[in-house]
């Protein structure tokens, strides 16, 4: 659940600051009257997020077992992918993302607003999109359905309330160091569910190597006490895990953290001397 309201947080409020953003920018340049089409905008994106949510969930309840294990890796490796560009992308353009976004509206501000609009579906949909899928991927993975989706509608609720006071500078907020330390941990939470998606793989017989397991401890972690749930949603951790699963593991993370360490430092460096 934490690692879902974590999500849900990240996610949400860089979708609150890009809106924050534009709807500034709009009162700074005299365009009020353009604020319905951000907010239609918006409510495209939402609608779209939801749906996507909804094809994932309940389009997959009728396949046969093994497609279902397959399709369930698939969508997990696209979540993986997902969460890794989000958060190089973030730690690569937060600095210049105001500088961006007030640029997109000077050129789309024109006629009805329809290019307002899109420009608002765009920048709202794809953190949207990201969530749902990531959020069913990780939901998956632990075998939950109702926690991992109210630690997400928790952490998007936060989310929006933290955008609202920044926007209205009632609040500072340190933005780097935040999305530093929650990129770091979505790492983390992205190497479990790509241990999952080889787990599934596996299962499906697309890989080899589901019976030669690299450890069973579930004697002393049971997979269905509190303290297995939580790893299991948070690292990817569970009693049983086959040697691909610990090496896909290990191997995204020793390769992604370190990069993402060091692009976050450059990025620091970078605004400090700037």
């Amino acid at each position: 659940m934490f690692a879902n309201f974590l999500i849900g947080l990240r996610e949400g409020l860089e979708a609150a600051l890009v809106v924050g953003i534009l709807l500034a920018y709009l009162a700074k340049t005299g365009r009020a009257e353009a604020r319905q089409a951000l907010w239609l905008g918006v409510a495209a994106a939402v609608s779209l997020s939801l749906a996507v949510g909804a094809t994932l969930t309940f389009g997959t309840a009728g396949l046969e077992e093994e497609t279902e294990e397959t399709f369930g890796g698939v969508m997990s490796l696209v979540a993986v992918g997902f969460v890794t560009w989000m958060v190089f992308w973030m730690a690569k353009t937060a600095r210049n993302i105001k500088g961006h976004l007030e640029g997109d509206i000077d050129r789309n501000i024109g006629g009805a607003g329809w290019g307002l609009m899109f420009v608002a579906f765009l920048a709202v949909g794809r953190e949207g999109i990201e969530t749902a899928l990531f959020i069913w991927a990780a939901a998956s993975a632990t075998g939950e359905s109702w926690l991992p989706l109210l630690g997400a509608v928790i952490g998007l609720g936060n989310a929006a309330l933290l955008g609202y006071l920044i926007y209205l500078g009632a609040i500072r907020l340190n933005l780097q160091s935040f999305f530093r330390w929650s990129g770091v941990f979505l790492i983390i939470v992205a190497a479990g569910v790509l241990s999952y998606a080889v787990h599934e793989w596996q299962e499906a017989g697309v890989l080899f190597g589901d019976a030669d397991k690299a450890f069973n401890v579930s004697a002393v972690i049971p997979a269905d006490s509190w303290y297995g749930v939580l790893l299991r949603g948070t690292i990817g951790f569970t009693p049983k895990m086959s040697w691909l699963q610990v090496i896909a593991w290990i191997v995204y993370v020793g390769i992604t953290l370190p990069l993402f360490l060091r692009m976050t430092r450059t990025t620091r460096s970078a605004s400090s001397n700037g």
